[in-house]
């Protein structure tokens, strides 16, 4: 079905916005890339591409103005729900070999390098790496803003996140494995760890809509047996990876059913994330009840309360980040920190076969700015210079080696 109608007023109702390359306020520049920091590490972290086993047909529905549909997803209070989400990621990323694996249990999460709750399979931040390619399923359940549960189905197996109140569980059934933490805060102050839902992203994504993304609704579909209107959020600059998002949005709840993200490049999406099974019917109350199992081995995380909380949604993205500093705008927006490491990657002796690894990935580039490397995936590219600043974006390999040289 072809598109309602254009509707990239929507972009210009977004007052504010820099137009003919005037600088935005610090606010505004962290604020709108929250969408590429959101996308890309919650793509590196879980999502994919799988298309729902709904994908049936197209329902005759009433016509609806993207800003209206925008609006309703934003005035849409579901608390409950259930049901079976298939997750795929294509990022193009390289056979790590394990190395990824190693990485990651040998440094601290909490950056500390202490092991608070390190070397627990059932610790929901070891399971990010396998989550960043390939297919999943998971079974997730909602019952207001404290209590959320996530599984990812594995074969003979089964990973659970459960979060009840002030605490939250994760339990691997495969080593028998138990993780417990305490919630650092409750309600809406805390969203469920990893994200799971297309709502998710579609809340990320949203925060694009200004005057360098274009916004319509591109007809209607089913998803999870579901009507449901397909709003298509496309980038208006060149220089930027990404192609397009699609959100398929229930036509009586307006809750996100499905979202795709797909790359300029083509091919496969590289993020998509959709239910297909889904009930907007209050889950049974033992649904988030956990006990240990017999026998099971329990981490408990240290000093849950000393974690430092993530930014707020108002709050700026780049002072939360820690000294990222972001460059450009809009979908072109390029994010840059200096590491202070001297001399690029570590080479040699020095560098190992890490170092070597790492190398052998990535292109020798040189400008303005000096000589670097940069690394790419199908979305993601960044640039990691000689003097140790590093530049990362949702943008081509030239866009981001033009940022670092106006950066310099």
């Amino acid at each position: 079905m072809a598109p309602y109608e254009s509707d990239d007023a929507v972009g210009a109702a977004h007052e504010g916005a820099a137009r003919d390359g005037a600088p935005r306020p610090g606010r505004r520049k962290a604020a709108r890339y929250a969408v590429p920091v959101a996308v890309v590490g919650v793509a590196a972290a879980t999502i994919g591409l799988v298309p729902a086993l709904a994908d049936s047909g197209d329902p005759d529905l009433p016509k609806i103005t993207a800003q209206q549909l925008i609006d309703k997803m934003a005035t849409s209070d579901v608390q409950q729900l259930s049901g079976t989400v298939k997750i795929t990621t294509d990022l193009g990323l390289p056979d790590l070999g394990g190395l990824e694996d190693g990485l990651l249990s040998g440094s601290g999460h909490d950056g500390s390098g202490d092991g608070s709750g390190d070397g627990s399979s059932a610790d929901p931040r070891s399971r990010l790496t396998e989550l960043a390619t390939g297919m999943h399923t998971l079974r997730v359940a909602a019952d207001g803003p404290d209590r959320q549960k996530v599984s990812l189905l594995e074969r003979g197996a089964e990973y659970s996140l459960i979060h009840d109140g002030k605490d939250v569980w994760g339990y691997d059934s495969k080593s028998n494995e138990v993780y417990h933490s305490t919630a650092a805060g409750s309600g809406k102050e805390r969203r469920a760890e990893p994200p799971a839902t297309p709502g998710d992203f579609a809340d990320e994504a949203l925060k694009a809509v200004d005057d360098t993304t274009s916004v319509t609704v591109d007809g209607t579909a089913q998803v999870a047996g579901r009507d449901a209107y397909k709003l298509l959020i496309r980038p208006r600059q060149s220089g930027t990876t990404v192609g397009a998002i699609s959100i398929a949005v229930d036509a009586k709840t307006w809750t996100p059913l499905k979202f795709t993200l797909t790359p300029r490049s083509g091919g496969a999406a590289v993020v998509d994330a959709g239910f297909t099974q889904v009930s907007f019917a209050r889950p049974a109350a033992s649904t988030f009840d956990f006990t240990p199992p017999k026998g099971a081995k329990v981490t408990e995380e240290k000093d849950a309360a000393a974690r430092t909380p993530a930014p707020e949604h108002d709050e700026d993205l780049a002072g939360g980040l820690g000294g990222l500093d972001v460059l450009g705008e809009g979908w072109t927006s390029v994010a840059t920190v200096d590491t202070g490491a001297k001399g690029g990657l570590p080479t040699g002796s020095q560098g190992g076969d890490l170092g070597g690894f790492l190398g052998s990935l990535g292109d020798p580039v040189s400008g303005k700015f000096g000589k670097g490397t940069v690394f790419s995936t199908r979305l993601v590219n960044a640039l990691i210079t000689d003097d140790g600043k590093v530049y990362a974006g949702l943008v081509t390999k030239e866009t981001l080696v033009k940022a670092a040289d106006a950066g310099k």
